[in-house]
């Protein structure tokens, strides 16, 4: 069947999902939420939203939602530096301990009763205390609480000063504080609300909540209040409203958006991969008079991790999981089974987009070479008939059942353990799997995050060192870059720890992931960053 076929019969097969769906967006613009189309943001999360309070802004999606509600003292731009949000600056001590922010006084929160006459109030230092208070508050419960792990303490300096100060230097520090954990919330609505807060939020964000019909749709109007403006001085956002749809799957929402219903998706599901793009990443020709395709790094590094402290030779042996390294074609993989979308690692560990990734230091496709280390690992061991399992779930059976095609014509057997979810988290981080497939979403825009997997006191399961690499040297330029607070010097200390990664091949790094967003014609200045944060505040729509 080709895929014009198999395109007709999925639509012939949703055709009532679709009816249904744009009643749906249609009763969306109902009461005072009337407005003009193109002034109205819509777009479907499929996994659902579980909370709009920024304090459980676990999931992209929740993370998506609040993003659009709250703002702390800084925020990420698309190039991953650090600018101001409601701290107009700030300062940082010698020491790299302590952090001193100046709070803007025009910020206000969005209207609310319990405000009293004037239905807002400013933002101050004290919100702040409270807001991070709350997140270390074991009765909350808030899944943030690591965030403020190094923080000593924090406190208020007048009405518009707040300082925080670390037990160890943190130079990623800041870009922990970007995260939506850290949103400042007003104190008398939290204690209004308590745990209802998650469904009555109010924040200082360019829309503010208007309806949830959970599971249904999700409505925020335009903060008329906002404090951002564009270059020329003109108050964001320019749209009137945002409204958020939940069809349960992505074949759903895929089909809402070829018809108009919907405004963007994100992502590159197998439901539709081959439907809209060429085996190549090309859009195909009948969608491009209607869509646009946005695609850029994402900070997401997909691997295979050996554990070394297995029993076996096999994984012990830096020749084999050089061999490994060396046995077969990224660039084919992506093209095959991504249809391009991805980026074949032949760097380190560090992916694209983030300062210290260096394109140079890895491993590309070389037989001979892959043929030439598994010889010398048989001459050294003694060993003629090598074997190594990979363990993997079966949304990745694909990519595992490549590498072992290609690996076998090197003369090194493999086999393949797939297994659930919840089991390989588990057994991986017990040191259960002498091979597994795994991924390295970045909880915050730093290059630590990723050397923090090779650290040796991070050994799983209490830390992210699944693969248990220890090596001195990497762990003296690892605590080396906690005390230097010049960039570029730390850039240097973080590019020459993924050498020493790569060199020693704890893991095979398969690709980079990259965000892909597909966008009606009609949207302008949607935008894409390395973590896939959601940012609306600058879109417009236009025919």
């Amino acid at each position: 069947m080709t895929s014009v076929l198999k395109a007709s019969t999925l639509f012939l097969k949703y055709s009532l999902l679709i009816g249904i769906g744009t009643l749906i967006l249609i009763n969306c613009s109902s009461d005072k939420e009337k407005a003009d189309n193109n002034l109205v943001f819509r777009y479907n999360e499929h996994k659902n939203i579980s909370s709009l309070d920024p304090a459980f802004s676990k999931d992209i999606a929740d993370i998506w939602a609040t993003n659009q509600l709250f703002n702390g003292l800084v925020q990420m731009n698309d190039s991953m530096q650090v600018e101001p949000a409601i701290a107009k600056s700030w300062t940082v001590s010698e020491d790299g301990l302590t952090y001193t922010f100046k709070l803007r006084t025009d910020i206000y929160y969005h209207k609310h009763a319990l405000f009293g006459r004037d239905s807002t109030r400013a933002v101050n230092a004290d919100d702040f205390a409270y807001s991070l208070n709350r997140l270390l508050d074991p009765q909350v419960g808030s899944p943030g609480r690591w965030v403020l792990n190094k923080v000593e303490h924090f406190n208020t300096i007048d009405k518009n000063t707040f300082q925080i100060h670390l037990k160890q230097p943190f130079p990623a520090f800041l870009g922990l504080l970007t995260m939506k954990y850290c949103s400042v919330v007003p104190r008398e609505i939290v204690e209004h609300y308590g745990s209802e807060f998650r469904s009555h939020p109010i924040g200082t964000g360019p829309f503010y909540f208007k309806r949830w019909e959970e599971n249904v749709k999700l409505v925020f109007r335009k903060n008329e209040l906002y404090f951002e403006t564009n270059h020329e001085g003109r108050h964001l956002p320019y749209l009137e409203a945002v409204a958020i749809t939940f069809f349960p799957d992505k074949q759903s929402e895929f089909l809402q958006f070829t018809q108009g219903n919907i405004d963007f998706i994100s992502g590159l599901d197998a439901s539709y991969k081959d439907e809209i793009l060429t085996a190549d990443g090309h859009l195909r020709a009948r969608y491009a008079t209607e869509v646009n395709m946005i695609r850029g790094p994402y900070l997401n590094t997909e691997y295979l991790s050996f554990y070394m402290d297995s029993e076996l030779t096999e994984i012990q042996s830096e020749w084999l999981r050089k061999s490994v390294n060396y046995g077969f074609d990224r660039k084919k993989m992506m093209t095959y089974l991504r249809n391009g979308i991805g980026i074949p690692a032949h760097g380190g560990f560090i992916p694209k987009g983030l300062p210290g990734y260096n394109e140079s230091i890895g491993y590309n496709y070389n037989r001979k070479k892959a043929k030439d280390y598994l010889e010398k690992f048989k001459q050294e061991t003694g060993i003629q008939n090598p074997e190594i399992t990979i363990s993997t779930t079966s949304n990745y059976l694909s990519f595992c059942e490549y590498i072992q095609r290609e690996i076998q014509k090197t003369g090194l057997v493999v086999h393949i353990n797939v297994v659930p979810p919840s089991a390989l988290k588990d057994a991986k981080a017990n040191g259960k799997l002498d091979l597994f497939r795994a991924s390295w979403v970045a909880d915050y825009p730093d290059a630590e995050n990723y050397l923090s997997l090779f650290y040796s006191k991070n050994f799983a399961p209490n830390g992210p060192n699944y693969s248990h690499f220890k090596n001195d040297l990497f762990d003296t330029y690892y605590e080396r870059a906690f005390n230097e607070t010049n960039t570029k010097k730390r850039e240097i200390l973080y590019a020459k720890m993924d050498s020493l990664v790569i060199e020693h091949a704890p893991v095979v790094p398969l690709f980079y992931d990259e965000v892909v967003r597909f966008t009606r014609k009609e949207v302008h200045d949607l935008g894409i960053n390395p973590t896939n944060l959601l940012e609306l505040k600058q879109v417009r729509k236009l025919d």
